[in-house]
């Protein structure tokens, strides 16, 4: 389940960038758009919206599919909303990140982290070194602090907006795959 980015959509540059190499790894990915995308606003949901309709999503997914597994993630917010969805316990059997947003752009006072110790399923993360809403060592002290197994890869020079990954991100996506 791939939730997009808060100024983006199902079918946004990233994410139709993100989908191909992820289904090579061997997920089935299943995106959708968050319910003020479909109505054609840009601006988000109260996060209690965007919980609830990833989580509506995810549901039909599973009756629909019927997944051996489920990896829940996105990009940026929609990637946030996968962590807040696990850490209060939604089943899932891990996390896959892109350009988790940890702090708002400027503002790296202002962490989104306190949900992230709670999370109990392995998680993989992908941010850009030069990404404006997470700075790196703000992030790896917060990855400290959660005790799933929380494997951090930095993209070299990417900012937020990355889209495709480079051919050793794929390989690593494959490798937490096999023994996930």
């Amino acid at each position: 389940m791939c939730g997009h980015g808060a100024g983006g959509h199902k079918s946004d540059r990233p994410l139709q960038a993100l989908a191909p190499q992820l289904a090579g790894c061997g997920l089935d990915v299943v995106r959708f758009d968050f319910p003020y995308r479909a109505r054609g606003s840009r601006r988000p949901d109260p996060m209690p919206r965007l919980q609830a309709a990833f989580a509506e999503a995810v549901e039909e997914a599973r009756r629909r599919y019927r997944p051996a597994r489920l990896i829940l993630g996105g990009r940026s917010m929609g990637g946030r909303v996968a962590t807040m969805l696990a850490a209060q316990g939604f089943a899932c059997d891990g996390l896959l990140l892109f350009a988790y947003p940890l702090h708002p752009d400027g503002k790296p006072e202002k962490l989104r982290d306190a949900h992230l110790p709670a999370i109990r399923v392995p998680v993989l993360c992908f941010n850009g070194t030069r990404d404006r809403l997470c700075r790196r060592e703000l992030m790896e002290r917060v990855v400290e602090s959660v005790t799933a197994p929380w494997r951090m890869r930095w993209l070299e020079g990417a900012g937020h907006s990355f889209a495709a990954l480079p051919d050793d991100a794929v390989q690593e996506i494959r490798g937490w795959l096999a023994v996930l």
